[in-house]
């Protein structure tokens, strides 16, 4: 071996040992702060589910309830135990489902948008967007809980609806009842990961058919083939919306699909491979100032949002870290340690356990309640570096 050879292995050996110091400072903070903090209040010992936000004075009582905060709270619980945390998680979320299948489920087998904490309904809509989460949900509910033939009911009764309901005759589902345009990416995005979950927890081959149909529409209509670039919003055809104001492109999108798209094809091919690495060559080279991904950019990749939230962090290190494992390529390694130090910045907080979750274009955190939706995705980023860093 060379001596560059050798200069670039221990300078990768040390990249990498300051990562594992990270996983380590952040699988302290939760599993010592943020889950007992939010299982004490984050849960409605009254009327049950999830509270929307925390703050140094708890929870808000009257806060009404998005169906995807209650369903993002009990993936964050089920993956629990795995990440170091293990007494009561299972039973938050036995009662967050039975909280969200009491006061959410409509008559057509979809799930509503918004109830009060009572369980009123206050928006009776059904956005593809939550009913993806309620499958991401049921499946890793059977990762803390075991089988459950409820659960796997469940979840295949609401496929059958969303092919029901939201199928379009090609590619593709609408958006929602009743709002079925603009077709977006987004929902898409997380009903893949949906299916990509429950291909690990079951071999029913309509899962992995699902995946299918979504990973290729990524491939084939969301992501732009002259610059690589995914679009968020869509006609009637998947043809990007021509206002310029309805094309910016999202450097946390781009991290997030980056990655889902890596797990889609595990061992990718070229074309999945290539599609995933200038996502992510997008998102860090034009999407990340003073060392955080910004909100937006516009279609020429000029910032557009130059502000940051909590949620890009995390997905700058779930690709990083993968991307890092996959091609064993030193500078995924290096993204993954500057993405890692970006997300721990949001986690120092004066209350142990809350987190910022909008950092300003001039670099001032918002002072504000931290919101439940955003530890979905913080465990998801945890959870992903410690499976990386465990199998190397």
């Amino acid at each position: 071996m060379s001596d560059i050879e050798t200069g670039i292995l221990t300078g990768l050996d040390a990249t990498v040992a300051r990562v594992r110091d990270s996983l380590r400072s952040l699988q302290r903070w939760l599993a010592d702060d943020a889950y007992p903090l939010w299982a004490r209040q984050g849960y409605d010992d009254v009327h049950g589910g999830f509270h929307e936000t925390l703050g140094s004075d708890g929870p808000v009582a009257n806060e009404p309830r998005r169906a995807r905060v209650q369903l993002r709270q009990i993936y964050s619980f089920a993956r629990a135990a795995d990440l170091g945390w293990r007494e009561n998680a299972c039973g938050l979320v036995t009662g967050g489902l039975d909280y969200f299948f009491a006061h959410y489920r409509r008559s057509d087998g979809l799930f509503r948008t918004l109830v009060a904490p009572n369980g009123t309904g206050l928006d009776d809509s059904a956005l593809l967007y939550d009913q993806a989460f309620v499958l991401l949900a049921l499946a890793e509910s059977q990762k803390i809980s075991g089988s459950d033939p409820k659960l796997v009911q469940a979840a295949q009764a609401l496929r059958s609806r969303l092919y029901e309901h939201l199928k379009r005759p090609g590619p593709g589902f609408s958006s929602g009842v009743p709002d079925a345009l603009p077709l977006l990416a987004n929902p898409h995005m997380h009903l893949l990961e949906a299916a990509l979950s429950w291909t690990t927890v079951s071999d029913e081959p309509a899962w992995r058919a699902l995946a299918d149909e979504i990973g290729h529409l990524a491939l084939e209509r969301l992501i732009d083939s002259r610059t690589g670039a995914l679009h968020e919003r869509f006609a009637e055809s998947w043809t990007p919306l021509s206002s310029p104001a309805q094309r910016i492109v999202e450097p946390g999108h781009h991290f997030e699909w980056a990655w889902l798209l890596l797990r889609w094809g595990n061992r990718p091919d070229t074309a999945v491979l290539n599609a995933a690495t200038r996502l992510v060559e997008i998102g860090e080279t034009h999407g990340v100032r003073q060392g955080v991904a910004v909100n937006a950019l516009l279609e020429d990749f000029a910032v557009h949002d130059g502000a940051a939230r909590l949620w890009p962090q995390t997905e700058r290190v779930k690709v990083a870290v993968r991307l890092a494992m996959l091609t064993g390529d030193p500078r995924y390694w290096s993204m993954t340690e500057r993405a890692t130090e970006g997300l721990r910045r949001y986690l120092d907080t004066e209350v142990p356990g809350l987190w910022f979750d909008r950092l300003t274009v001039d670099g001032q955190f918002v002072r504000e309640r931290s919101p439940a939706s955003s530890f979905y995705h913080i465990v998801g980023a945890i959870g992903e570096l410690a499976s990386a860093l465990a199998e190397r």
